[in-house]
């Protein structure tokens, strides 16, 4: 079986069959990426994350994983799309201190069917700033390593460490607030690690 970077370089030397591959190995992830953020465009943002793996002049080498290079571009695509979409007075925003819940609303991704625990959790990630959002979920959901987080986000690893435990912190404070009893919280609370795998199944269409 060929790597992913066999794979890209086939696709980039006119083998479509070995993006249609690529693609398969990893829609999954990438529209799970989108998907709880900006759901409306989850479809073009996976299509257009591909397709610069396909165009972009920032080659990947092979001496990292394929994983960290895709959602680098993907994360870079998200940021642009919002920016795009909630510019004010002509200036870019500081999208990354923003929170989803803050620029598209409170509202949990439409057409998903969630226990209750998994709406909350679902609620609060979208309600904590964008950066701590995509790096719980990079490291909760999609298993990167900090130093792999840290090259999606261009940010120092000892910087991604703390906001880790930020997050953390912060997502459960924002569920304590979300709450509707003290018996949602502690069931959540309880198995987050089990909530927050389910949720994963659900966004990525499983």
């Amino acid at each position: 079986m060929r790597s992913d970077h066999e794979l890209l370089e086939a696709w980039r030397g006119g083998d479509p069959a070995a993006g249609r591959e690529l693609f398969g190995r990893h829609f999954t992830p990438v529209f799970r990426f989108f998907r709880n953020k900006v759901d409306d465009a989850a479809d073009d943002l996976t299509q257009q994350t591909f397709m610069a793996c396909l165009h972009t002049t920032d080659r990947f080498r092979g001496d990292a994983s394929f994983r960290t290079y895709i959602f680098a571009i993907a994360r870079r695509r998200l940021y642009d799309h919002l920016r795009q979409n909630h510019r004010r007075g002509g200036r870019e925003e500081a999208i990354g201190e923003r929170s989803i819940a803050d620029l598209h609303g409170p509202s949990p991704t439409r057409a998903l069917v969630l226990q209750e625990e998994q709406e909350l959790l679902l609620r609060a990630l979208r309600r904590l700033p964008l950066d701590m959002q995509v790096a719980l979920e990079l490291f909760y959901w999609e298993e990167l390593s900090i130093p792999e987080i840290s090259e999606v986000l261009e940010t120092p690893t000892g910087t991604i460490k703390r906001r880790l435990q930020r997050a953390r912190h912060q997502l459960d404070a924002i569920m304590a607030e979300l709450a509707s009893s003290r018996g949602l919280l502690e069931s959540t609370l309880g198995d987050f690690d089990g909530w927050a795998r389910g949720l994963r199944r659900r966004l990525g269409g499983a």
